[in-house]
């Protein structure tokens, strides 16, 4: 199942330090434009469309090989927006846009769980030059993570190749993942709690 959010754009307020813009030293037109932006690559990335996601980025090149993997990996492992919330200005150059997810990951882990991804997009002249995200994965994903790099190597070799440095099979990878998270919890005792 794939989150389709083009109807999803949010209604754009420009924040600076939790209170509305009006710090002197910020040009508020671009900030405005900065976060609309922001705004629509979020559009952008989750339309699963990679050749729209490379040209939202058309200035950020040193960016694009892991974002694209990021949304081929977002793709193929199903991830559905729950929640998205307004992009902010944490620079005057600078915006995040954090958007809550499910995917296939967290019940493959036997958790209830919602991971926020965090996009950072940085700005010059108005055009993103530079891309990044965070995200609040939960500690069973790190655990399974290194028990899959312990005990499957070939895992990080073979589809993983390249994983999160624009590697060429980011859905083989996902899901490759997701089927070694089942095993893994197969093997190990989680309590099926819900998270925040």
């Amino acid at each position: 199942m794939r989150a389709f959010v083009s109807g999803l754009t949010c209604i754009t307020f420009v924040f600076v330090g939790g209170s509305p813009l009006q710090a002197p030293d910020v040009d508020k037109p671009a900030a405005a434009k900065a976060l609309a932006v922001a705004a629509a690559f979020i559009d952008d990335f989750y339309s699963f469309n990679p050749v729209r996601l490379r040209a939202a980025m058309a200035n950020a090149s040193g960016s694009t090989g892991d974002i694209v993997y990021y949304q081929g990996w977002a793709k193929a492992g199903n991830y559905v927006v729950l929640r998205r919330k307004p992009c902010h200005l944490d620079k005057p150059d600078e915006v995040s846009c954090g958007v809550t997810v499910k995917d296939d990951l967290a019940p493959a882990l036997k958790i209830s769980y919602h991971v926020t991804d965090v996009f950072h997009l940085a700005f010059r002249d108005g055009r993103i030059v530079k891309v990044w995200n965070s995200s609040d994965d939960p500690p069973e994903f790190d655990e399974a993570m290194k028990w899959l790099h312990r005990t499957r190597p070939g895992v990080f070799t073979g589809p993983c190749r390249g994983m999160w440095k624009g590697g060429p099979t980011p859905g083989d990878c996902v899901r490759t993942i997701v089927a070694g998270f089942a095993d893994y919890t197969a093997g190990h005792s989680h309590s099926n709690r819900k998270r925040p």
